[in-house]
């Protein structure tokens, strides 16, 4: 039997307008005690561009944090917690979904919810559509994802920009 493996706590605000939601911390992140801990992982420099910020990557890990939350965005898990063995999302099994209802109305100026790879939308979709705010499908940023080329899987999350600059509805 594989370990339990739990997610961190959510790292928003009252300012947050956009949530990336991935799917389970992997092993080096869990170790780390940080989201997006390996640097195989595209993340900080994909969402460092969405916040016209090359510098994130080289920043210190709560430098980056405090950046994101100044610009809005915040950062959770689909699952709140899982057994698997490694750090595949495929190796999922045994999922207790984040209570992210709770999460989106503590946040009154969201506007979107952002799927960091199909997991976390799979996992995530269904809970937020009684939610009436935009859901977004990412491409993951994972290095597990190396079919789609980094400066395509850049296009698609430049995306989330909008939702940082225009007017709430």
């Amino acid at each position: 039997m594989s370990e339990r493996k739990t997610a961190f706590a959510p790292v928003v605000d009252a300012k947050t307008r956009l949530l990336i939601l991935g799917s389970l911390p992997g092993d080096q992140s869990l170790a780390a005690e940080r989201y997006y801990a390996n640097p195989r992982n595209r993340f900080w420099h994909l969402v460092g561009d969405v916040i016209d910020r090359p510098d994130l990557p080289e920043l210190e890990y709560e430098q980056r944090l405090t950046a994101l939350l100044a610009s809005g965005i915040g950062l959770w898990d689909a699952v709140a917690s899982a057994e698997r063995p490694g750090s595949l999302d495929s190796a999922i099994r045994d999922v207790e979904a984040a209570d992210l209802a709770s999460l989106v109305r503590s946040l009154p100026q969201l506007r979107a919810v952002a799927f960091n790879g199909r997991t976390s939308a799979k996992i995530a979709r269904l809970l937020l559509a009684p939610s009436g705010l935009t859901l977004l499908d990412l491409p993951s940023s994972s290095p597990a994802h190396a079919a789609m080329a980094f400066a395509e899987k850049r296009q698609i999350w430049l995306g989330l920009r909008q939702f940082l600059t225009s007017p709430a509805p």
